[in-house]
């Protein structure tokens, strides 16, 4: 019985859930699943890019709990051992180890398979445009739509390179649109705020107590986070220079050693203004999606929250996402009708655009 019918059958309201893309962001899509389950809502479609993806196609495949468990037991050296540098000038990662993990949670599984209708989104380099994944194998699916440009490497599919979603859709509600939920809810996890907001203001504060005892147990362990960054020096300055280019030509009488570190600095800086770039057209293309195609209810994390690749940061960004679900259901329910048969909020979305997206089977 699909989760729709089970929803109608046994009264309970039924959410369309749209997961955005966001890196370490994305963690707080695990609280807001947790809220919905807490209020007895059954999410009965799922509609992810990225990070969004990957929580959505875990959570339809029920293992959503040993996935959560994993990644709040991440410390800085976990973080460092999950990176693997290849010397593809295609993307300075692989990502196996992170896939390799997701593998053993959720094996073989078929989208079409799974309880929950699932939708997640990759970007084709070679015909500019979105695919989406609703059939076929889900790793291969979640593995597309994690690769970002530069950074990890894209999946070769026929003809096609595949890419994270993010570069054009990195909140994709137009494929909850036909399903037939009480609500759709948006998560999106790339919002622009007008000033820099961090994590630290968002949570309650007995959240922000123990996410503090958090941060001097790491810095007790005398790890910089930013040391895992050299593990992918060297296939950035692969990446924007190529092979066998001569850039220490400026170092006069300092060492090799010295010239290659600073120049080692000045690459990765580069890599971080694509990443940087990266979020800020993500947070610029959602405004547009959202406008487009407005959710019933939108739950907004500003990007600067954390860096994209904080994954030693889950607990506290799960606790964001359930706190900020709590707040924005809270207000969507008081606004509702008692009866709850529908949404107490009516949104006019416009008619589905020809080609919005490309499904692959």
């Amino acid at each position: 019985m699909s989760q729709q019918r089970e929803a109608e059958e046994s009264g309970q309201k039924s959410v369309a859930l749209v997961l955005g893309s966001g890196g370490a962001r994305g963690y707080a899509h695990i609280g807001v699943i947790e809220e919905l389950e807490a209020r007895g809502y059954r999410v009965v479609a799922i509609s992810g890019c990225s990070m969004g993806a990957v929580v959505g196609g875990v959570y339809a495949a029920g293992e959503l709990a040993a996935y959560r468990d994993w990644v709040c037991r991440l410390d800085y050296f976990d973080v460092l051992k999950l990176v693997d540098v290849t010397w593809s000038p295609m993307g300075a990662m692989r990502a196996n180890k992170v896939m390799d993990k997701l593998e053993s949670l959720i094996g073989d599984t078929r989208i079409e398979d799974l309880a929950i209708p699932v939708t997640t989104v990759a970007t084709d380099l070679t015909r500019q445009r979105e695919v989406w994944f609703q059939s076929g194998s889900l790793i291969e699916a979640l593995r597309a739509s994690i690769a970002v440009p530069g950074v990890i490497t894209p999946v070769h599919r026929g003809d096609q390179v595949l890419v994270d979603g993010g570069l054009l859709n990195p909140l994709p509600i137009i494929p909850t649109v036909s399903a037939q939920a009480d609500f759709v809810l948006a998560v999106n996890v790339t919002a622009h705020s007008p000033r820099p907001v961090t994590l630290e203001e968002l949570l309650p504060p007995e959240e922000v107590a123990e996410e503090q005892a958090r941060e001097k147990s790491r810095d007790a362990g005398g790890v910089d986070f930013a040391s895992w960054i050299n593990g992918v020096r060297g296939a950035a300055r692969r990446l924007f220079y190529g092979f066998g280019n001569n850039h220490d030509s400026d170092s006069g009488d300092k060492s090799e050693v010295e010239a290659a570190l600073e120049g080692g600095r000045r690459e990765w800086g580069r890599l971080d203004m694509v990443l940087a770039s990266f979020d800020i057209t993500q947070a610029a293309l959602a405004k547009y999606k959202v406008a487009g195609y407005p959710p019933d209810v939108l739950i907004e994390v500003p990007k600067t929250v954390c860096g994209a690749y904080e994954f030693h940061r889950a607990e506290a960004l799960i606790s964001l996402g359930r706190h900020l679900a709590v707040e924005a259901l809270d207000r969507f329910e008081g606004r509702a009708h008692p009866g709850w048969g529908s949404p107490s909020i009516v949104v006019e979305r416009p008619a589905k655009e020809s080609q919005e997206g490309e499904e692959v089977s």
